[in-house]
Order: structure tokens, then sequence, then C-alpha cells
């Protein structure tokens, strides 16, 4: 630890996480679940009933309540790693269509939304604060990357299209946004659909994406813009 004036240096927390194995029982339930209400001729009513057990575990920090979020997330998500952490209140849609690598924090009052037809994959050691709100029908995170809290990601819009229907009514266009290994994403920030925020790069808080943002970049504002390069990374001419 360190001070520089007002400001404290400390170690970082959770991406110098050592990796740990999940307990065997705990597998071994996730499995005995996924036996129960995901497989089988009525696997598709079964784990309705099994999302809906969910909400007796949703609300409390407690461990076993954690360990229960945990494992039907384990038994229902087409991957599940370990060291997995889920907060209460975090919320999801299309479970099944979700890949959670390993030492994943999901921050208390969070809800992913994936789409029956479409993937999210959340790489290792990701970060996602509170109160976030992922757009997941077509959405990868990968390993190490921050995500701020209350930060956001669109992957759809409307076509608006034809003019003279209400663009609610209008066909929705859903766009992949990719964020790559260590990308580091600001409180309340925005990505809109489409767009790919390049490695090791960092996007101010409260700023709106529009277009990529390229490795090592540093960029903020509404719409986004480029500040400049990280220190120390050398762009090529």
């Amino acid at each position: 630890m360190s001070d520089l004036g007002n400001t404290k240096v400390v170690a970082s927390v959770h991406g110098l996480q050592a990796e740990k194995i999940d307990p065997d029982f705990e597998v071994q339930l996730a499995a005995y679940l996924r036996t129960q209400y995901v497989g089988g001729a009525s696997g598709n009513e079964n784990r309705s009933a099994l999302v809906e057990m969910y909400s007796r575990f949703i609300a409390s920090d407690g461990d076993f309540d954690g360990l229960m979020r945990r494992a039907i997330w384990r038994a229902v998500a087409r991957q599940f790693g370990h060291g997995v952490r889920i907060g209460t209140g975090v919320g999801f849609k299309h479970l099944e269509t979700f890949e959670i690598g390993d030492r994943v924090f999901i921050g208390s009052g969070s809800y992913i939304q994936g789409r029956f037809d479409g993937t999210c994959r959340i790489g290792n050691n990701v970060w996602i604060g509170p109160q976030s709100y992922l757009d997941a029908r077509n959405l990868v995170l990968e390993d190490y990357v921050g995500w701020g809290p209350g930060a956001k990601v669109l992957g759809s819009t409307h076509t608006a299209l034809p003019i003279d229907i209400p663009i609610i009514q209008t066909n929705l266009e859903i766009a992949s946004v990719t964020v790559k290994m260590g990308a580091d994403i600001g409180m309340n920030a925005a990505l809109l659909p489409g767009v790919t925020i390049g490695e090791g790069s960092i996007v101010g808080a409260g700023a709106v994406v529009t277009k990529d943002v390229p490795p090592y970049a540093i960029v903020a504002g509404v719409p986004a813009r480029f500040l400049r390069w990280r220190e120390g990374y050398q762009p090529l001419e």
C-alpha cells in the first residue's frame, strides 16, 4: 500500500484471485438439479420450475442462498466455472444460453438478458459491478474485463421502418457486442449495438460508446471520443 496525497493505492483483490475449485458436493448438487429439472422430454417446463425456485434464494446474502444461486446457474447454464459469486437480486433471462468462466463476480441488482437463440459468454476473472444491465443476446466479455457499477450494454435497435408505424412495432436488428481481454468499462457507461471494445482499453464513466474502441485507448464523453493512449502503450504507425 502507498499514499499519493489524498489517494491511497492498494493491491487488487478480484483480479488476483488464486484458482479454487468449488466443493464436490456443490457440483454434484448442480448435477442433480440438472437431471431433475433440465433433462428429459419435458426439460423446458421443468427448467422453468427450477428458475422459479431461484426466486427463493435471490434476496439473502447468506452462504446457503449464495450456494443455491450458483447451483441453479450451474444446472441451467451451458457452462459454469468455479469460484463464481452471484450477488443478491441478480436476475436473468434465458440462462440456458450463458457460458460463465471461472472467478466471475456479478454484483447485486444486476440483470443479464439473454435470448433463446443467442449466446452470452463471460470469461474468467470478469468483475460486473452492482446494478449493471447486460443485453446478452449476442455478447462476449473476455477474460479480466472490469464492468463498472450501473454500466449497460444494448445489443439491438429497432429499424424504425416503415415510418408510419410506432417504432416499437418495427423489426429488431440484433448486433453482437464484444469487450476484449482486460478492458475496463466505467461506471454508468453505455455500449450501443455492434461495438467492439479493444483489448486493455478504458471507457470512462458515463460514456456512450457508439463505435469501436481501439486497443489500449482511453475514451470518454457522449458520444465517446478518443482522449489518449494508455501510458506505456506505443501504437503502430
